[in-house]
């Protein structure tokens, strides 16, 4: 269950409603900063339902992949023109607005199926201008993405390429890390970043799926910590300015791992923790089980919504 750019396009209203969205899309939401994630494939999956009892303005939606070539769909056989997009218009018509998830750990991935940056680049692109997006997230975790040093660079030039296209874009791209930070694959990702001149904005990281248990509070600030001491490294930053350039997504409840849980009360602390820093994103995995109990749910004793609440109380 591990789930696992963000663009902005310097568009009009006149643009929102050519391509059948409202002018919405334009609001000042920003879809980055306190997005939870939202998979339509069970839980909660309203999203007006979560916006109405939190407050809540934005979702990252997972996921987008790819249908077998180099072509992006939602969940890899979904159209960008049918239920998915409803639901981002359904978003809009509330006040919120969304950043598309590309990746995550299951499916088939655009990265991979692209053959080149620039070819990666225009599937990126047709998901921007189906929507009149501001963002995008690529959600670099699965091996044959984030192992992988040809498809690293790849997807580095690709968002280099996007934001030339784009010069409003800020992009988000979220791995994977140890408790100390980001481990060796996502360090030389960072490190291609600075090489190719990828201009990243957010760099977020899942501190979760450590081991089987301890203090997850603690963890969560310990890695986070990491990366930002790793963009400082490499970026040359004072430590916040690197910590304005990172961010987490959490787990609500029992994580992947067996004894692994983050606790509202740890969520509540990160979020102090991530207020302190001014970090530039603060969500987590996911509304759909943010409810309390198994199967769907987190798997803890918990409020109807209560990560989603903290999330919505986050403005950096």
């Amino acid at each position: 269950m591990r789930r696992l750019l963000t663009l902005a396009v310097a568009a009009s209203a006149a643009m929102a409603t050519a391509i059948g969205l409202a002018p919405q899309a334009m609001a000042a939401t920003d879809p980055v900063l306190a997005s939870p994630y939202l998979y339509q494939w069970g839980g909660q999956t309203s999203p007006t339902a979560a916006m109405s009892a939190t407050g809540v303005k934005a979702f990252t939606l997972a996921f987008v992949l790819s249908d077998g070539g180099c072509n992006p769909k939602w969940d890899g056989s979904r159209s960008l023109t049918g239920s998915d997009k409803t639901m981002i218009q359904n978003i809009r018509n509330a006040g919120g607005d969304v950043i598309p998830s590309f990746g995550g750990w299951s499916g088939t991935k655009l990265g991979s199926k692209c053959t080149s940056a620039s070819a990666l680049a225009g599937a990126y692109q047709k998901v921007i201008d189906a929507y009149g997006l501001k963002a995008i997230d690529l959600d670099i975790e699965n091996t044959d993405e984030f192992e992988n040093a040809t498809v690293q660079d790849r997807i580095l030039n690709a968002v280099k390429l996007t934001k030339q296209k784009n010069p409003n874009l800020r992009v988000v791209i979220t791995i994977g890390t140890e408790t100390t930070g980001p481990n060796t694959y996502g360090k030389r990702l960072i490190n291609q970043a600075k090489a190719i001149g990828a201009n990243v904005d957010v760099w977020s990281v899942m501190p979760f799926d450590f081991s089987s248990g301890g203090d997850m509070a603690a963890h969560t600030k310990s890695a986070v910590d990491g990366l930002k001491n790793q963009l400082k490294t490499t970026f040359g930053w004072s430590d916040d300015t690197a910590y304005r350039h990172s961010g987490l997504s959490s787990m609500n409840g029992k994580t992947d791992n067996a004894g692994e849980t983050v606790t509202v009360a740890n969520f509540t602390s990160i979020r102090s923790y991530a207020t302190s820093h001014h970090l530039a994103r603060f969500t987590f995995w996911a509304t759909n089980r943010d409810c309390s109990g198994g199967g769907e749910c987190s798997g803890i004793s918990q409020a109807k919504y209560a990560f989603t609440k903290i999330v919505a109380g986050y403005t950096g």
